[in-house]
């Protein structure tokens, strides 16, 4: 029986510091319906999808405006039209959000929502960039380690439902896609599909030259593409885009194969759908044959991946 799954990426322009959270969240239904309409029964939306990508504005960490960008909970009444909308579609999705949990522990999180509206998994950002503090002198600041935790869930992988036809699912986070660690570790519980959302800024934050627009767009599609195939897996990257409060953030958002072959990519930098047809079963080639881990992995010589930080050359 055919593993086929119609997915979509919902790339979303920017949200500006000042839109309210009904306008924002008036927006992603529209993208969902849209979606929909096209047949997708998975929808990918990007990370921070609710918010601006505060990070970049110094805030106290009591203030009523950084709490705010916060949810205490997945769903809430203030997202909770968006899973109903869902599942009245009977379409699941993906989002991404800034969690606030009991403890007082604050994450950049994502949740995949299976089309009868429950949550199917969590994860919490584990590669967080940026800075813990201000920079003095620096126009727009990079403040994730300032304002998350590092996440604790792992690298989980889930059986997604089998009217998706029950897929390995994982997620990551923006700055985790960088990083082949993490796919790695979704790739050794067998993942077919990795989704991820991200804002990536289109400047550099340190106010040189740096790396163009793009480049890094170039950089996010590559990472995509090599650590799809490397791991024989699809991946869905899909970004939140454009100038927001006046810093741009890179789009580009993709649906690669696991070929590392990009099948639909986004043409804007503003809200955008792209859907692809995604086979399940197009995993085993890779699985099978050139990445199969249990006939090729030789892990006895892979320690330092795990016993070093940073890099330290021969003397």
């Amino acid at each position: 029986m055919a593993r086929i799954l119609r997915l979509a990426g919902a790339q979303m322009g920017p949200n500006q510091r000042a839109d309210s959270r009904e306008t924002i969240l008036a927006r992603m239904i529209a993208l969902l319906e849209e979606a929909a309409a096209q047949g997708a029964k998975l929808v990918v939306f990007p990370e921070l999808a609710f918010t601006t990508f505060f990070p970049r504005w110094p805030m106290d960490l009591g203030s009523p405006e950084l709490l705010d960008c916060f949810e205490t909970a997945m769903p809430n009444p203030r997202v909770q039209p968006l899973f109903d909308r869902a599942r009245a579609l009977g379409v699941g999705f993906c989002v991404g959000y800034a969690e606030l949990t009991p403890a007082g522990q604050r994450f950049n999180s994502a949740v995949t929502v299976a089309p009868d509206g429950t949550v199917l998994f969590r994860y919490r950002k584990i590669h967080l960039p940026g800075s813990d503090r201000v920079k003095e002198g620096q126009r727009y600041q990079q403040l994730e380690k300032m304002y998350f935790t590092y996440g604790d869930t792992g690298f989980p992988a889930v059986r997604g439902p089998a009217e998706w036809g029950a897929p390995v699912m994982g997620m990551l986070i923006c700055n985790d896609r960088r990083w082949p660690e993490g796919w790695r570790v979704l790739g050794l519980q067998g993942v077919e599909l990795v989704m991820v959302g991200y804002n990536s800024a289109a400047y550099d934050p340190n106010g040189g030259e740096g790396e163009s627009a793009e480049l890094r767009t170039f950089h996010s599609t590559l990472a995509a593409q090599a650590n799809a195939y490397m791991n024989a897996t699809w991946a869905v990257a899909v970004a939140k885009a454009g100038v927001e409060d006046g810093a741009g953030l890179i789009g580009g958002s993709c649906i690669v194969d696991p070929n590392g072959v990009v099948v639909a990519q986004a043409k804007t930098l503003g809200d955008e759908v792209i859907v692809a047809d995604v086979d399940f079963d197009a995993c085993r080639q890779g699985k099978e044959k050139m990445f199969n881990f249990a006939a090729h992995r030789r892990p006895q010589w892979y320690g330092m991946i795990t016993e070093r930080v940073g890099a330290v050359s021969p003397s």
